[in-house]
């Protein structure tokens, strides 16, 4: 029930950054320092996403 908490705060967390990330894209070109920042960021928490998962 906790880890199920987390998830789902992290999913909020997960879809929040990537419309940041598309906005950023559209906005400034997908080379932009802040739409690189907002994919890293974004690879952070999937990763982390992906590691609590398969740790249920």
């Amino acid at each position: 029930m906790f880890n199920d908490a987390l998830l789902i705060k992290l999913e909020g967390r997960i879809e929040k950054l990537r419309c940041e990330m598309i906005k950023s894209g559209l906005k400034n070109g997908l080379n932009h320092p802040d739409t690189i920042k907002y994919s890293q960021q974004l690879d952070m928490l999937l990763n982390r996403y992906n590691r609590m998962r398969t740790s249920l």
